[in-house]
Formats: structure tokens, sequence, C-alpha cells
């Protein structure tokens, strides 16, 4: 995965940013940066659209920032030029893809059907936007698609909102989602920011899932563990499962056999995607504990922080 794809799967999200004045383009993509959003996609839907995109790329080094609604190849070097990182059409438009194949910027042209999508793979593309999700299929259409091109991943946009958003992300052929619910052309234009950046971060949180799975509590010895373990379970009449490091009360406290990370012990999260996950804690300045990361066939499944949160370990496992 380049860095420009992987940048966008760790957002998650890809806002479609319609921008009326090129002076509300820097102060939208830091509303959105406030809100863990590192990415967006400024479309040419308007004039000011070229120059926002100038102004975001020299102002805002912290966001991806790409070119949306890129109709024409004049178009489309006229916005490599002026800063994107990456471009995307409504539409196979064939001209654009050679030329950002040969400048090496990522595309993705929206492709709905398998003609199109077969189209669009026979010059390598292996990421596309499907525009409008809604009208061709959504969630379904996505999943059947995922039979005859098992490798191929989308952005879906267009009936993304706050409501649908976990259901899109969690379909195994998608890699980001795109839409404009966090920062709507008339939020933009009313300067509506701080709505902005709760609108991102809720939105941010949706895609990252995050929940407790269990306590994790240090104890000198097996026998401790054991004890502890049996007496909660008594008292609140929940299961107790041995095993080889720990002992379980229920499914919510685990009490381990000897002393692990943590100076008390460890709190475990649930997240949707842990990889997502870990990149949104490093933005925050959160470390992650090289020396206790988990993989399974290449892929992290469990991880720990650094740091600790009142003597407790953070631990992040995958849903």
């Amino acid at each position: 995965m380049n860095i420009t794809k992987e940048r966008i799967y760790n957002c998650g999200i890809v806002p479609v940013v319609v921008l009326n004045s090129v002076d509300d383009a820097v102060p939208t993509a830091r509303a959105l940066l406030a809100g863990g959003i590192t990415v967006m996609e400024i479309t040419l839907r308007t004039s000011a659209g070229l120059d926002s995109i100038h102004q975001v790329a020299g102002n805002c080094p912290e966001t991806l920032v790409g070119a949306g609604t890129v109709l024409t190849l004049d178009d489309c070097k006229a916005c490599i030029e002026a800063g994107a990182r990456f471009i995307v059409s409504p539409g196979l438009n064939e001209e654009i893809v050679k030329y950002c194949l040969e400048q090496n910027i990522l595309v993705t042209p929206g492709c709905v059907t398998p003609t199109e999508i077969t189209r669009a793979m026979s010059y390598g593309l292996d990421l596309l936007k499907f525009f409008p999700a809604n009208i061709y299929g959504g969630i379904a259409a996505l999943k059947a698609l995922s039979g005859p091109f098992p490798y191929l991943k989308f952005i879906p946009t267009g009936g993304v909102d706050q409501a649908n958003l976990a259901e899109f992300i969690s379909t195994p052929n998608v890699l980001a989602v795109g839409g404009s619910w966090v920062c709507t052309k008339a939020d933009i234009a009313s300067h509506e920011f701080e709505k902005i950046s709760h609108l991102a971060a809720e939105s941010k949180l949706a895609i990252l899932g995050f929940e407790l799975a269990h306590v994790g509590i240090n104890c000198d010895d097996e026998a401790q563990a054991l004890e502890s373990a049996g007496e909660l379970a008594s008292i609140f009449n929940f299961p107790v499962k041995d095993g080889n490091s720990s002992v379980y009360a229920g499914t919510g406290f685990e009490f381990m056999k000897s002393q692990y990370l943590g100076d008390h012990g460890h709190l475990s999260i649930r997240t949707n995607d842990i990889k997502r996950a870990m990149a949104y804690l490093e933005a925050r300045g959160f470390a992650l504990n090289p020396e206790a990361i988990k993989s399974q066939n290449g892929r992290v499944v469990a991880a720990y922080l650094q740091k600790q949160i009142g003597g407790f370990a953070i631990h992040l496992q995958q849903k």
C-alpha cells in the first residue's frame, strides 16, 4: 500500500469539501484536523476550489489534500500543480488515469459497473470511488462486487452519513468512506468550525468503535488470582475461567497470575480496526510498546501503549 493510500485508510474518512471562498479553506482543514480527520477532498465544483487546494497544501502540512470532481486533464494537471496529492473523478476518464499514473499520483475514478471496474483494473488500479453509492446499491452492491473482484477496494461516496458510517466502513472491500456530512457547504459558509470539529470527532470515533473489553488486575501469583476471581464470582454469580496466564471472572475481569504490564494491571479496549486505532493514538502522542505487539498472519491483532493511565497499561485488541 503506497503512503497516500495508507493515510486515507488510516483516516477512514475522506470529507468532500465544497468551498465558496478561498478564505474558508485553511480554517476548514484545521477544524477537521481538530476532530482527528487528516484527509480532505476539495472539489472543483466552485471557482474557489483550485486556489483552496493551493492554500491547504501550503499551510496545513498535516492534511493530505486531494482534488475532487476532476473532469478534464487540464483540471487534473492544475490540481496537481496546486498541491493535490490525490485525484478523484466521478467517472472513469482514461486520460486522467493515464496522466496520474505517469506522475505517480493516486487516482480514484468513480466506477460502479463490472465493465467500468474491469476497465479501470486494466490500468492497474486497485482502489476506486463507488459513486453515488446510495443509488447503485450501497452496501449490498459492494458486498456483491467483492466476489468477482476480491482484491479491489472502494471509497463509497453519496448517501454515506453518520447513521450508516459504521456499517459501510466494516464492509471488507471498503478502504474508506467519502461524504460531506462532517463539513457541509452551509456549515463552512457560516463558519461553524467548532461544529465541524465535533462532527469530525464523532465520525472518527464511530469508525474506531472503541469499547471496554475487560479490566486486567495484576496478582502476586496464581493462588491470589484464583482466590480473587473466585471471590468476585461467588458474590456476583460470574462464571470462572482458568487460563494459562490469568483467571477470568465473567467476561469483564481478568486476574493475572503474575505481575504483568501496568503497575496495577491493564485496561483492554476493543476497536473495529486496530491499525486505524494505532495511527489515531500515535497522532495524539501515545507511543506503542514495541515489545508488546501481537500479530496473526502478518496482521496486528493486539498491542499495548507505553503510557499508563491510573497505573493501568492500555491494551488494544481487534474486535
